[in-house]
C-alpha cells in the first residue's frame, strides 16, 4: 500500500460533485483517479478546493488550506504551477497536465519544472505533441483517462433508437458549426431526426463564468431551431448521460485543437454510440474510421456519414457493435495501474 497525495488549486469540487450534477472531464477524471486508487488499497487523501472535508469512497478529501502530510509515496500536482514544489519531501512528484501543454511555457512553470524536474503526464498522444522538445521536467508519460465503468459496464441501446444525435461538449467548441450544417445538410435530408444538445457553463463551474454570455448566444440559437429538430437540454449529470446515450443514434462534434483526450466521445463510443468527427485535435484517438463511427475530413463528407447513421440501420447496428467491441478496452483500473507504474 502506497500513501499517495493528489492536489488541485482550480475550481471547487469533491468526490460527491459528480453525483449533485455536470462537472468538466478534468475534474471527474481526478476523482476517478483516486477511488480507484483507494480501492487498489492505496492510502489517498486529496488538497483542493473542496467546500468542506469529507471522507468518500476511500478518498480523504481536505481543503488545500488545511495542514498537509510532511511526506508521501506518490505526490500528483495537477495542473497549477503552485503545487509543482509544494511536496519538497514526497518520494515521488509528478505532474499531470490536462490542457494544451503551451499553457505551461510560461517562466512561473518553466523554473520549477527545471528544479524539480517531475514526471508528466499527458492524457494521450497528441497532447504529448503540445510540450516542445526543449521544455524542462522529467520523463514524458502518456496516459489515458479511463473510461468510467457507467459507461463501459452500462447495458447499450439493443433496439434501433430514434433518429436521434446527441451534442455533450462545450458549445463554444464548433456547436455553432454544426448548428448550420444540421440545419443545410443533415436535418433536411432526414424527416424527424433530431439534435439533442446537452452542453451548457455550469459543467465547468467558475472556470466557465468568464465565457458564460459567449455560451449563452451559441445555445440561444440552438433553442430557436427547435422547428428544425434541435431540442437544447443542457448538460446533464454522468447517471443520467448513460440514459441518453441508450436513445441516441449518433454523436457529432468536429473536434477543437484544444480537446486532448474527448471524454465526450470517449464514454458514447463505450455506449456503442457511433461518433461522426473531423481530424482535429485528440478525437481521432477515441473514434476508429469505419469501424465504430467516422472520421471525416471535410464538411460534406461529415453531413453524409451522420445522415447515414440517422438512416440506415444497417450501417448503424455495424458500427454501435464495432464501439460495443472496441471502446470498452481501457478503464480507470487500468489508468490506475499505470500510475502505480510510477511509484518509486
Amino acid at each position: 500500500m502506497a500513501r499517495i497525495l493528489l492536489a488541485d488549486d482550480g475550481i471547487s469540487f469533491d468526490g460527491t460533485t459528480p453525483e449533485k450534477g455536470p462537472l468538466g472531464g478534468a475534474e471527474s477524471s481526478f476523482i476517478n483517479l483516486t477511488e480507484t486508487l483507494a480501492a487498489r488499497g492505496h492510502a489517498v487523501e486529496v488538497r483542493n478546493k473542496c467546500d468542506g472535508n469529507i471522507d468518500h469512497k476511500g478518498v480523504a478529501w481536505r481543503r488545500i488550506d488545511e495542514p498537509w502530510p510532511e511526506s508521501a509515496d506518490l505526490y500528483v500536482a495537477n495542473r497549477g504551477d503552485k503545487l509543482i514544489l509544494r511536496m519538497p519531501k514526497a518520494r515521488k512528484t509528478i505532474f499531470w497536465t490536462h490542457n494544451p501543454a503551451s499553457y505551461m511555457l510560461k517562466w512561473r512553470y518553466l523554473w520549477k519544472l527545471a528544479v524539480k524536474r517531475p514526471d508528466i503526464v499527458f492524457i494521450g498522444t497528441y497532447h504529448a505533441t503540445t510540450w516542445p522538445d526543449w521544455a524542462p521536467g522529467g520523463k514524458r508519460v502518456v496516459i489515458p483517462y479511463g473510461i468510467p465503468e457507467m459507461f463501459r459496464a452500462a447495458e447499450p441501446c439493443r433496439d434501433l433508437p430514434p433518429p436521434r444525435a446527441v451534442f455533450t461538449s462545450n458549445p463554444l467548441r464548433s456547436l455553432d458549426w454544426l448548428l448550420d450544417l444540421w440545419v443545410n445538410d443533415i436535418q433536411p435530408q432526414v424527416p424527424g431526426a433530431e439534435l439533442h444538445v446537452f452542453s451548457g457553463a455550469a459543467t465547468y463551474g467558475s472556470v466557465g463564468d468568464g465565457k458564460a454570455d459567449a455560451m449563452r448566444k451559441v445555445l440561444a440559437r440552438a433553442e430557436a431551431l427547435k422547428s428544425q429538430g434541435v431540442v437544447l437540454r443542457g448538460p446533464v449529470p454522468k447517471a443520467q448521460l448513460v440514459e441518453e446515450f441508450r436513445q441516441a443514434r449518433c454523436l457529432l462534434y468536429k473536434g477543437d485543437i484544444n480537446e486532448t483526450f474527448c471524454l465526450a466521445v470517449g464514454e458514447a463510443q463505450a455506449m456503442g454510440v457511433p461518433a461522426v468527427v473531423q481530424p482535429i485535435g485528440s478525437v481521432v484517438e477515441r473514434v476508429e474510421d469505419g469501424r465504430t463511427g467516422h472520421i471525416a475530413r471535410t464538411d460534406k463528407s461529415f453531413a453524409e456519414a451522420a445522415i447515414r447513421l440517422l438512416a440506415d440501420e444497417t450501417h448503424w447496428r455495424t458500427l454501435h457493435e464495432g464501439a460495443l467491441s472496441l471502446q470498452r478496452r481501457w478503464g480507470w483500473q487500468d489508468a490506475a495501474q499505470a500510475f502505480e507504474a510510477l511509484l518509486p
